[in-house]
C-alpha cells in the first residue's frame, strides 16, 4: 500500500513538472523552425542581439576589409562593414571560366561567371545603410534586393540571402538595428564588373 501511494506521488510530481515545462519545450520546438530569439524588452536587448547575429551569421567575413598578422586576417577595425574598401583599388581578375568562384585575399570582393562584385559598406554611414529604412533592409534579406529598392537590380553572389530570408522578422529587425548603431564608415563601394569588362 505504501509503495502505490509513492507511486501515485510520483507520477503526479513528474505530470506537474511536466506542465510546468511544456510552455518552455513549445518555445524550443517553435525555435527549431524559426530560430529561438530570446525576448527583447528594450532597445540596447535588440542591437545586443543583432550584434550576435552579425557575429554568428558571418557578416564581418565579408562585409569587413581585413589586415594580415602572424595569426593570419583580423577584421579591421577601423573599417568594420565598411565593405570593400575602394580606395585599396580594384584588384585585377580575370574572368572565371566554369563553375569555379575566387575571393580577394580580405573576402570582401569575388569573381565568378557574373563578374566581379564588392561587399557592400553596411555601417552606418550615410554611403552604407544609414539612409535606409527598415522596409529597405527586409527587402534586401527578403527579395534580394540591391539597396532594397524594389526596381534595383539583385544582389549578386556571394550574398547568400536566399539563406537569411529565413530569418525572423525580429532577428532582422535585431540586426538592422545593429548596424546603424555601429561606426560609420565612409566609403563608396565600386559598381559590380561584368564578365566581358573583366
Amino acid at each position: 500500500m505504501r509503495t502505490e501511494r509513492i507511486i501515485i506521488a510520483a507520477a503526479v510530481f513528474a505530470v506537474g513538472v511536466f506542465i510546468a515545462v511544456l510552455p518552455s519545450c513549445k518555445d524550443a520546438q517553435a525555435g527549431d523552425v524559426t530560430g529561438y530569439t530570446p525576448p527583447m524588452s528594450t532597445h540596447a536587448d535588440t542591437v545586443k542581439r543583432g550584434e550576435y547575429l552579425v557575429t554568428v551569421l558571418g557578416c564581418n567575413d565579408c562585409h569587413s576589409a581585413k589586415k594580415f598578422g602572424p595569426a593570419g586576417p583580423v577584421i579591421d577595425s577601423a573599417t568594420m562593414l565598411g565593405g570593400f574598401i575602394a580606395s585599396n583599388g580594384v584588384p585585377k581578375a580575370s574572368k572565371v571560366n566554369g563553375p569555379w568562384m575566387l575571393f580577394a585575399p580580405d573576402l570582401t570582393a569575388a569573381v565568378g561567371s557574373w563578374g566581379m562584385s564588392f561587399a557592400a559598406n553596411i555601417s552606418s554611414d550615410d554611403t552604407g545603410i544609414g539612409t535606409w529604412s527598415e522596409e529597405q533592409f527586409f527587402r534586401v534579406l527578403r527579395e534580394g534586393k540591391y539597396k532594397g529598392l524594389s526596381n534595383s537590380r539583385n544582389l549578386l553572389p556571394p550574398m547568400p540571402w536566399q539563406g537569411y530570408k529565413k530569418l525572423p522578422d525580429d532577428e532582422i529587425r535585431a540586426i538592422f538595428a545593429y548596424l546603424k548603431s555601429t561606426k560609420p564608415v565612409k566609403n563608396i563601394v565600386p559598381a559590380p564588373i561584368a564578365p566581358d569588362k573583366l
